[in-house]
């Protein structure tokens, strides 16, 4: 192998895993719309992780809309914040902020926002919504309300 060659090998690797690299969905600038399947009705829990059932005082839910705003409720406080999206089928929840109430079961709440904190990419099929993490593990599932 001559030596060009052999020194520009490398450089072309390390480009070619730069752009294959997978990075956090780009967070919208303000003014921007966000669309897609998600936008626009309310998402209900149904489980965290693949099977656990979390009894809460009120069913956690979020709703995203068209300015990628999100408001919703982890089943104790409400929260509010921004989604971006992109054509990957990725997610990223920023600027989560909530209420600060006390209820019984605080660690079920905290699931709740954990899921939406760690969300990288989602699924769709029929009125399900599933999270997976960076990793590709099931974070959890919501049904759309009609």
């Amino acid at each position: 192998m001559s030596a060009p060659l052999r020194l520009a090998l490398p450089l072309m690797l390390a480009a070619l895993m730069a752009g294959c690299a997978a990075g956090p969905a780009p967070v919208p600038p303000p003014g921007d719309t966000v669309s897609g399947p998600v936008v626009g009705p309310r998402w209900n829990l149904l489980l965290v992780g693949t099977s656990e059932r979390l009894e809460m005082p009120a069913t956690p839910w979020f709703q995203v809309a068209a300015d990628g705003n999100v408001t919703g409720s982890d089943g104790c406080n409400r929260f509010t914040g921004s989604v971006a999206l992109d054509a990957q089928n990725r997610i990223e929840f920023s600027s989560l902020t909530s209420t600060r109430r006390a209820c019984p079961n605080m660690a079920g709440a905290r699931q709740v926002t954990e899921m939406l904190d760690e969300a990288y990419r989602y699924l769709i099929d029929h009125d399900r919504l599933v999270f997976f993490g960076p990793d590709q593990h099931v974070l959890g599932g919501f049904r759309r309300v009609d």
